[in-house]
């Protein structure tokens, strides 16, 4: 349990980071858990199962990769006929397994499939860090394509610096910017393509993303900019085709100005982690299995995954 716990904080604290990496660092501590304790039969684990899947759901909002795949994995479980503690602790093991090495597949497929949407010369802008987006600028440089990219500093957290060091560290030539100069950016430097990843995708195909992510879709609207979206299938929100909306994080307004650095005893600050992007906005979902438009998520998701 020490681990599950420290997983789950470490997930909210932003300590673990990106969709996919939260979503391997949540499944092997879900299955570590369930491998460490002692049960005699299904029905014994089962409320275990739900105490570690309800402790990692609450460490964040926005986090449907993990969901899925806790969820895949306690459905296999539950249609098991398996009794004996061994044998349901390793149907755990290896469904864990599957779906850590799924995440890990699907990025690389993603980045096969995306650099191929990136011609030579090409400047490419992105916000946040995804390590799908990262997956396909790596990919087309691997591919020999000359390109430029540039990337937000974002803020409060600054993860747009982990993707600058990322693609500089591939050798990749890179600009940094700050948020607020994203308009600028497409009205001066000829960017060819947007690609950012996602932290969720509704039924409606509705791109939930760092905050920022709008304002960054709306003027590539206004200046003709492709904007595309990397992001495996795992992220489609399967609880909004029922009518449940996809919540926005508010994260610690100490993240923007800490309290003894001068901020006014006063002052109200909000702090919003994820904004969502109207599927008119965007051109296509980059994914593991294709390109396409966000609306066909949900049919897309269906055909591979029943959950």
């Amino acid at each position: 349990m020490d681990e599950l716990l420290d997983v789950a904080e470490k997930i909210k604290r932003i300590e673990i980071q990106g969709a996919s990496n939260v979503a391997k660092a949540g499944i092997k501590a879900f299955a570590d858990y369930l491998n460490s304790i002692s049960f005699s039969n299904k029905n014994e684990l089962t409320p275990h199962m739900l105490k570690a899947k309800d402790l990692l759901f609450k460490a964040r909002d926005t986090e449907p990769a993990l969901w899925n795949c806790l969820k895949l994995i306690i459905k296999k479980v539950n249609k098991s006929d398996l009794k004996a503690e061994a044998d349901l602790k390793a149907l755990v093991s290896k469904s864990a397994d599957y779906y850590i090495s799924q995440i890990s597949k699907a990025k690389i497929e993603i980045g096969r499939i995306g650099a191929r949407r990136i011609a030579n010369g090409m400047i490419i802008m992105t916000h946040c860090h995804s390590s799908a987006a990262e997956q396909i600028l790596i990919q087309a440089h691997k591919d020999n394509k000359d390109l430029q990219v540039i990337c937000t500093e974002t803020r409060p957290k600054l993860q747009g610096h982990i993707t600058a060091k990322v693609l500089t560290d591939a050798g990749i030539d890179v600009t940094m910017v700050v948020d607020s100069a994203m308009r600028w950016v497409l009205r001066n430097k000829d960017v060819d393509m947007i690609i950012t990843g996602a932290d969720a995708i509704t039924s409606e195909g509705t791109v939930l993303n760092k905050i920022g992510s709008r304002l960054l879709a709306l003027a590539a609207a206004e200046s003709h900019v492709s904007y595309y979206v990397a992001t495996p299938l795992l992220k489609y929100d399967t609880e909004t085709v029922v009518g449940h909306l996809t919540k926005i994080e508010l994260r610690d307004p100490e993240e923007i100005w800490l309290k003894d650095k001068g901020r006014p005893w006063n002052l109200k600050l909000e702090n919003p982690a994820f904004e969502t992007v109207s599927r008119e906005y965007i051109a296509g979902l980059i994914t593991e299995v294709g390109i396409f438009a966000s609306e066909q998520i949900s049919l897309m998701f269906e055909k591979y995954y029943e959950i």
